[in-house]
């Protein structure tokens, strides 16, 4: 059913949810290994001495912690809370809440198609986590390019549901970079030369990357660029200076690109 079989590997974060605390360590249910349970000691709870633990864990809270060791002939399994900082626990609930979401589209691409969620799992459900790391990886890479199921080798009536669903559902994610131009002329055309200039800056042959430019207050226009990767969105970015600038300098004016934290 889209769960993962067996073990955590050592150093994996895994998502649990707190099932008893005592004052030596608390015992986790690991969420996404049905059956598996791990135990955080108390020096692993968090820096420094733990006078309470429940200052720090209580029952039926969700955690992320680290896989320090897997005994799996006992069965044990060593976590650390300690060793997660915010921005690792941040991520990895978000992932696991896009997994818990794509399970639920995965049900109704089954639906659609005709068959049980198990019998999807089997027929095409396991190959796609194979193939694209996470069931949410392939929705998101389908609802990017809605060929490339076909250009991995997958086919069946249940194709065309996927497709459709993963378009539906999934926006896929975004980077923005930003800046502002700082141009310049003195000619009595001045403004004339400066909206043509700008009016270059989005001129975008690629449907998956846009520019938009924001009037700031003379001699300033701020830029955003939007791009599925920072790559992509640089590359434009360079590309728009180069044409508003090179605008300015061909009609007698200045120009000069400045970057700002997003």
């Amino acid at each position: 059913m889209g769960k993962i079989v067996g073990f955590p590997e050592e150093g994996e974060l895994v998502v649990g949810t707190v099932a008893k605390v005592e004052n030596f360590g608390a015992f986790v249910k690991l969420e996404e290994y049905p059956g598996k349970e791990g135990f955080i000691h108390v020096a692993e709870v968090a820096p420094g001495w733990v006078k309470y633990i429940r200052d720090y864990v209580r029952e039926n809270q969700k955690i992320v912690t680290k896989v320090m060791a897997v005994h799996t002939k006992k069965g044990h399994i060593d976590l650390s809370l300690k060793q997660v900082n915010e921005h690792q626990r941040r991520e990895k609930i978000q992932q696991w809440k896009n997994e818990q979401r794509a399970e639920k589209l995965f049900e109704l691409i089954a639906e659609r198609s005709g068959i049980t969620p198990d019998h999807a799992w089997e027929e095409f459900g396991n190959r796609l986590v194979e193939e694209f790391g996470t069931l949410y990886g392939a929705l998101e890479e389908v609802a990017l390019n809605s060929k490339v199921l076909a250009d991995e080798g997958f086919e069946g009536v249940w194709t065309d549901n996927f497709i459709q669903v993963a378009q539906d559902s999934i926006v896929p994610p975004t980077v923005e970079i930003r800046g502002y131009f700082k141009l310049g002329i003195t000619s009595p055309n001045g403004v004339d030369v400066i909206r043509e200039a700008l009016k270059l800056a989005d001129k975008v042959e690629d449907d998956e990357i846009t520019i938009n430019v924001q009037y700031l207050g003379a001699p300033r226009y701020g830029v955003q660029v939007k791009a599925l990767n920072y790559k992509d969105a640089e590359e434009e970015l360079k590309l728009a200076q180069e044409r508003v600038i090179g605008y300015m300098t061909e009609h007698g004016g200045e120009g000069s690109f400045h970057r700002t934290e997003t």
